[in-house]
């Protein structure tokens, strides 16, 4: 089934507390592990998704500020916390709380990135969820992917600024 086609379907999954989805993929974003726990929730076969782009589990309701956030601080070398909604293959999805980093070769260069994600604090999802339509809500004014990016960043920054936190700040605080 392709993610272009795919419908979401409002049914959420979840996993155990104790389980960890990893995944690994190259400096492009094009995956290069998973383990069996990612297959299980997101429903895929491993040979399904090695060599695809990790976006093929880009759910609809997240916004393309995050990722652009999330792309930004991999690619500085940083490591990154952050509330995700993924898409299942049946069109199911499903919360995580993320933690990219970035991989380094010998030469200290980013070979590709390495994610961990284990179940999200139910609490904190309302909040997170809020704050995602509003982002989508600034994204979805704007016909260019750029112009969509920026005007989410600038709802992001803005209600980071009116609690006086940084992101990391913000995301550690629910």
């Amino acid at each position: 089934m392709s993610r272009l086609t795919l419908q979401p379907t409002g049914r959420e999954r979840r996993f155990a507390d104790d389980e960890i989805i990893v995944s690994k993929t190259d400096p492009t974003g094009k995956i290069t592990y998973v383990n069996d726990v990612f297959c299980h929730v997101s429903g895929y076969a491993r040979g399904e998704l090695l060599g695809v782009p990790h976006s093929v589990i880009r759910h609809p309701a997240m916004p393309r500020s995050v990722f652009a956030l999330l792309w930004q601080t991999i690619q500085s070398g940083a490591e990154m916390f952050a509330y995700v909604v993924n898409l299942c293959k049946g069109g199911d999805h499903y919360w995580v709380y993320a933690h990219v980093t970035p991989t380094f070769g010998p030469d200290g260069g980013i070979v590709g990135y390495h994610s961990n994600r284990r179940t999200p604090e139910r609490r904190a999802l309302p909040v997170i969820e809020s704050l995602y339509a509003q982002l989508r809500s600034a994204e979805a004014g704007h016909a260019r992917k750029a112009d969509a990016v920026a005007a989410g960043a600038a709802v992001l920054d803005h209600h980071l600024q009116q609690r006086g936190q940084t992101y990391d700040e913000f995301i550690w605080s629910l």
